[in-house]
């Protein structure tokens, strides 16, 4: 979108300004302390479009997204700060309206969502740093989700090395030890180890947690460890010859905790057993699940013999309702009955309201070449071979009875 000059200088003319050293480079305040909520500044700069306006202030406490963390979002002089981004070293600030350059603002970031975002990555990075030094796998990928995140290692690990980590994670936090942030000029991170996904040639600026990790981040973090609360890893998964982990901490790992103990305590409920004891109840409910099945199978084998053998042999079509029957007695029937039926045997599970899945089975009439006139009779959807269709139908029963029964073209 083509920007336009608002008040006083065009954009052109700012940056000139900027690298002559008459104007200075945005004051990041979270570098120095991520925990700034309001600030005040001044406005250096508004370029004005049709659907807003980007503003450039002297310094700033919204974090403008990087390092798989999201912008900030908050207020400005009470107008809402939509998005914040930065372009070649400059940092905007997205509102609905433009404010006079050499204004004064009064900014404050949403705390709520920045602080979560904090506990979040900081506990990546202790996980991250923490399967670097034991395992010597690197992060090379990472995403901070609305409600967890997900790290790529490129190496695989067991469910015990990360059981082991997780245990170690949450040794940090508890013991509260600080979050250190600094950056360093080019010469002096080539002589320091740390993590990176690139190397970088520039100013670099490390956040580090004493016996965890060291790492080139430009994200806010949390001032000490403890901060964090607590680390959970949710599941892990092989993925491109490495593993995937997704992990909640901070707030978040509180959250799931609630809804995971919520759950638990329902299913423990439903069980009439102790919350810890579930795992064992519902393998026992499955077990015997298992046996039901198996003994309704056999039920069923015998029902449906008893019944083709009691049914006389029938000179045109016949239509069965059989709502008790799993599909494979169904099919089971559908073979034994089609040898005493002249034309074919429709089978039928379901209701008026629900619709109804049919099984057609025929040894005398060629079901392939009949399909699309039964489907169009009984408003069904469905296919399969020349002895048998399987699929679904819409029309009541009555009418789907009365239409096979009188159906008698071959």
């Amino acid at each position: 979108m083509e920007e336009t000059l608002c008040f006083r200088r065009s954009l052109r003319e700012f940056l000139m300004e900027v690298e002559r050293g008459r104007v200075g480079m945005t004051d990041r305040l979270y570098y120095t302390d991520s925990h700034i909520q309001t600030f005040e500044a001044e406005v250096q700069q508004c370029i004005e479009d049709g659907d807003g306006a980007d503003l450039i202030l002297d310094r700033t406490a919204f974090f403008p997204g990087g390092g798989g963390q999201a912008c900030d979002t908050g207020v400005l002089n009470e107008q809402p700060v939509r998005q914040v981004y930065e372009k070649n070293g400059i940092i905007y600030h997205r509102c609905p309206k433009p404010l006079p350059v050499g204004s004064k603002v009064v900014g404050r970031i949403d705390w709520e969502t920045r602080f979560r975002r904090m506990q979040a990555h900081s506990g990546e990075h202790i996980v991250s740093g923490t399967v670097h030094r034991d395992y010597g796998w690197d992060n090379v990928g990472f995403h901070m989700g609305s409600d967890a995140i997900t790290i790529d290692f490129d190496g695989e690990m067991t469910c015990e090395q990360l059981e082991s980590v997780e245990r170690k994670a949450n040794e940090a936090i508890w013991r509260d030890t600080e979050i250190h942030t600094y950056i360093l000029s080019g010469k002096e991170v080539r002589s320091l180890e740390y993590r990176s996904k690139l190397e970088l040639m520039e100013d670099v600026r490390i956040v580090e947690i004493d016996e965890v990790d060291r790492c080139a981040c430009c994200a806010p973090h949390v001032h000490r460890t403890g901060e964090i609360g607590s680390i959970k890893i949710l599941s892990s998964m092989r993925h491109r010859g490495g593993t995937r982990v997704e992990m909640v901490a901070g707030q978040d790992a509180f959250l799931e905790f609630q809804k995971e103990y919520k759950n638990a305590v329902a299913v423990s409920r439903m069980l009439s057993s102790k919350r810890l004891e579930i795992a064992e109840a519902t393998a026992a409910l499955l077990r015997q699940a298992e046996e039901l099945k198996l003994q309704n199978g056999n039920l069923s084998r015998k029902y449906v013999q008893v019944l083709a053998e009691t049914m006389d042999f029938c000179d045109g079509n016949r239509c069965l309702l059989e709502n008790g029957l799993p599909e494979a007695a169904r099919r089971e029937l559908v073979n034994a009955l089609k040898e005493k039926t002249s034309g074919y045997v429709a089978v039928l599970a379901g209701s008026d309201t629900d619709g109804y899945h049919y099984i057609i089975g025929s040894s005398q009439v060629d079901l392939k070449k009949a399909r699309n006139r039964i489907n169009e009779g009984i408003a069904g959807k469905g296919g399969g071979s020349t002895e048998m269709l399987q699929g679904s139908a819409i029309k009541h029963f009555d009418e789907i009875s009365e239409f096979i029964l009188s159906d008698n073209e071959r």
